[in-house]
């Protein structure tokens, strides 16, 4: 086997991937639904139980409500429907007053292209076409107080910003649950943070103990998006994930509708997320009961519901519960909450994707730019490979410089291939050449290269990055293709360097496979054609120098 054989190789095995996973997004199995962790929801001493399949999240011996109706605009008539303005540094949102729930939460630092920086990504909204919001609450046992969508809240103002220097915001919220219980729901939003912690503060005044539990729910309704091969969110994971306290995993809506999920634990969380953004709900200290179920009509529902408590006539208790919307930004992810880093989807290959994302952000905060971070990580790459590279590059030189006495051999035995391959084996065992020497560092280098492809591709951080000149979006394709070009005459080279294929027909297919991989990599990621590219370049210096080495050593 010769160097050029492998490149044929490689594009055939990308191809396959590529169509692999376009075909296991359209038509793969759906992911296995988990089975119940610690306790049920059953289980009167743990006093949990997952959410009805339909309803908000209900204590054990709650009366189960009626089926809810198709889906429609949360926000109702009159003052317990208007809706209050929150403003951060990185968030514009929405908390209604009915409920007290955040229902709508754009992302101004985060355009939806960079050809209109003033059109944010809209994640939570209450459009009925496309409903994503947050309903929070307290749920009560024997029929005690309880909050819902309808609940009407109290605010001091209509709008609330984050203020010059303040690195906190607080949106005090407040309603009169009945039978001398008040509940003060109080939003809190950081700078630069899209963590939003929530406190939802219980005042028993009333002349019986209340006993009940905070709960987080996200409803979001899942439209069938159209695949595209020019369009790389179409074939992003869109839906819910839970993590039940040892494993992550992708739901299909489809499935919860006959079979929901529902687990216990403490250290779980539920979120639905998309191409590089999230919303996530994560229940305070202690047990929590969870559940992911869907309706026919493609309405998700996520809960958790905490474990309750008794709190006397006279008394008090605060309930405490953390969300995140916003981008997959993964150092917040992993202060937020253990393991919803693995939102980030790397797939198969995320034990290699983690380190070089690790790697490339260390350099980034170097020099600043993600591309001279590629760049920069390319040939660090290419130093840890080196001697593998140079043991395979003196091969390549030594079958280079014999190719007049292979093509001899060739003219010799043109009519017995047997005595050809075995007069072949016998030149390569005298003059010490491994033919196969070539296949081992591409071969070594292309979990890499996958495993940067999904790192481009995924990592928010790389989302709409400039590098220079033509280039404004590494995670984008090469608008005006000049950089796959390029990587394909860099291949061209390449191949003038190595020793062209014996066999003529495979030659002339070597030919023209660096048209195909410029083709084939135009519509790749232009950080990953940038990647190959320099790592072409590193290639052709180190080869040459090979060969001028072995040629004055006769």
């Amino acid at each position: 086997m010769d160097n050029q054989r492998i490149f044929l190789w490689i594009a055939l095995a990308l191809i396959f991937w590529l169509n692999y996973q376009a075909w296991m997004t359209d038509y793969g199995p759906a992911p296995a639904t988990p089975a119940s962790q610690t306790g049920t929801a059953a289980d009167p001493e743990a006093g949990l139980q997952a959410p009805a399949a339909d309803a908000l999240p209900d204590l054990p011996g709650a009366e189960q409500p009626a089926p809810e109706q198709p889906v429609t605009e949360v926000t109702g008539p009159g003052p317990a429907g208007k809706l209050i303005t929150v403003r951060t540094d990185v968030l514009d949102a929405r908390i209604s007053l009915s409920g007290g729930d955040l229902v709508s939460a754009s992302l101004p630092t985060y355009p939806v292209t960079k050809d209109h920086p003033d059109v944010p990504v809209q994640l939570l909204s209450l459009q009925p076409s496309r409903l994503f919001v947050f309903r929070t609450g307290l749920r009560a046992r024997d029929d005690g107080a309880t909050t819902g969508p309808d609940t009407p809240f109290r605010a001091e103002q209509e709008q609330y910003e984050l203020a010059p220097g303040a690195d906190v915001l607080e949106i005090p919220l407040v309603a009169e649950l009945g039978n001398g219980v008040t509940v003060t729901k109080t939003w809190r939003f950081e700078r630069g943070s899209f963590r939003v912690e929530l406190d939802q503060a219980v005042s028993n005044q009333g002349s019986q103990p209340w006993t009940g539990a905070s709960y987080l729910q996200i409803r979001r309704l899942h439209v069938p998006k159209e695949r595209s091969f020019t369009d790389v969110d179409s074939y992003s994971f869109i839906g819910p994930v839970i993590y039940n306290g040892d494993k992550y995993e992708k739901l299909d809506v489809g499935d919860l509708v006959g079979e929901p999920v529902q687990f216990t634990t403490a250290s779980g969380w539920v979120a639905s997320i998309q191409h590089h953004f999230l919303a996530a709900a994560i229940p305070g200290d202690g047990q929590a009961a969870y559940s992911a179920t869907a309706r026919p009509d493609g309405l998700s529902l996520l809960s958790g519901v905490r474990s309750p408590v008794q709190v006397e006539a006279g008394g008090s208790h605060l309930f405490t519960d953390r969300l995140f919307v916003g981008p997959k930004l993964q150092d917040q992810l992993e202060e937020t909450a253990p393991k919803l880093r693995l939102t980030v989807d790397y797939g198969w290959l995320t034990i290699i994707s983690q380190p070089l994302f690790w790697l490339l952000s260390k350099i980034h905060d170097v020099v600043g730019n993600w591309g001279w971070a590629i760049i920069i990580m390319t040939v660090l790459i290419k130093l840890v490979f080196y001697k593998l590279s140079e043991t395979s590059g003196k091969s390549m030189a030594k079958m280079r410089k014999l190719q007049p006495r292979m093509k001899a051999l060739q003219e010799r035995y043109a009519d017995d291939r047997q005595k050809l391959s075995q007069a072949m084996m016998d030149l390569y065992k005298r003059e010490k050449v491994n033919p196969a020497a070539g296949c081992l560092p591409i071969l070594v280098q292309m979990p890499v290269f996958l495993a940067l492809y999904w790192v481009l591709l995924e990592s928010v951080e790389m989302r709409q990055a400039p590098f220079m000149l033509w280039i404004n979006d590494l995670s984008a394709k090469d608008p005006y293709f000049i950089l796959p070009l390029l990587m394909g005459v860099t291949m061209w080279i390449q191949q003038k360097l190595n020793p062209a294929p014996p066999d003529p027909v495979q030659a002339k297919v070597m030919q023209v496979l660096p048209v195909i991989f410029t083709v084939f990599f135009a519509f790749f990621p232009a950080g990953l054609v940038l990647y190959w590219f320099v790592n072409n370049l590193l290639s052709i210096l180190q080869q040459w120098r090979i060969n001028r080495v072995v040629e004055k050593m006769g």
